[in-house]
């Protein structure tokens, strides 16, 4: 009998060991859609009252929660039942990261600060529009960014799939339904406090105190700059993190990579960055011209 329960501690410590080590490795892996989420649902509460900014998040936040529920259970019966399509998911994921890294890009490029601004300019008169419902306007902000949300979740879900895809089924359960629970709460706290900066700002900055004043006028300026570094850099770990995926489903893409790591002796890992990054650009621009080529060719299909 002690022997039994030793053994089965021992089990039981091994599995947490594989469950904690693979969840850093599978954190790691999705850094890219984390980065991409952070930003993409600051921004997705634009124009909603101040007062009604943590009400929204905490709706999606929800939302977000129940396509989880819905993801887990699809990607364990994958990896079960079809193990055979986990790299294909992967790859498809990695490609979709590499297209919305490079829309992105070719978004800032191809419109102009004038076009952003008129852009604003509009929702801003909507908003102070009598005849606008408020209600309808934020129920149709929490449903956008579920479905958005829905779109991320899948890629962190089928990128920690790809890397519990040996284990065990309970290491899978677990390692999944964790990073599932973790990245919901941080992602989604992290909004909350990163779309109330600015009035954290404003409330310090009418303190009495000198030092809160300093602070407040601190995060005012800061905030909108924490916006952009997010957008950022959340754009170039969607690049890295979709080209890392392609590259190693890709043999000789990922021996390319190898080369020009070796290549650069102690800076190999630098190498291995821009490998990864120049792949993911490569693969969002063809994705984007494809996706663009296509929806040019629909209409000119419908006529004839």
């Amino acid at each position: 009998m002690p022997s039994s329960l030793l053994a089965l501690l021992d089990d039981i410590a091994t599995t947490l060991d594989d469950v904690a080590l693979l969840s850093k490795v599978a954190a790691q892996k999705t850094t890219g859609v984390l980065g991409d989420d952070l930003a993409l649902n600051a921004q997705q509460v634009t124009g909603v009252a101040a007062e009604r900014e943590l009400p929204v998040v905490w709706a999606v936040g929800k939302g977000s929660m129940i396509n989880k529920a819905i993801l887990v259970p699809a990607a364990l019966g994958i990896s079960a039942w079809a193990p055979w399509a986990v790299t294909p998911l992967l790859m498809i994921g990695g490609a979709y990261l590499c297209f919305e890294g490079f829309e992105k890009l070719a978004h800032k490029f191809l419109h102009s600060p004038a076009d952003d601004e008129a852009e604003h300019q509009k929702l801003t008169e909507a908003l102070s529009d009598p005849k606008v419902d408020l209600v309808a306007f934020e129920k149709d902000k929490i449903k956008g960014a579920v479905r958005t949300d829905f779109i991320l979740s899948a890629e962190i879900i089928a990128i920690t799939l790809g890397t519990v895809a040996t284990a065990s089924f309970t290491t899978q359960v677990l390692v999944l339904s964790g990073i599932a629970i973790v990245m919901t709460i941080g992602v989604y706290g992290l909004v909350a406090g990163i779309v109330k900066i600015d009035d954290a700002g404003l409330w310090l900055s009418r303190k009495s105190a000198a030092w809160k004043q300093r602070l407040g006028r601190g995060l005012l300026v800061a905030a909108p700059w924490l916006m952009k570094f997010l957008s950022v850099a959340g754009t170039a770990a969607m690049f890295l993190v979709g080209g890392g995926i392609l590259s190693h489903g890709v043999p000789w893409l990922h021996h390319a990579v190898e080369s020009l790591q070796a290549s650069m002796g102690p800076l190999g890992w630098l190498g291995g960055l821009l490998g990864d990054g120049l792949i993911g650009v490569v693969a969002g621009g063809l994705v984007l011209a494809g996706v663009n080529l296509v929806s040019r060719l629909r209409p000119a299909a419908q006529k004839a």
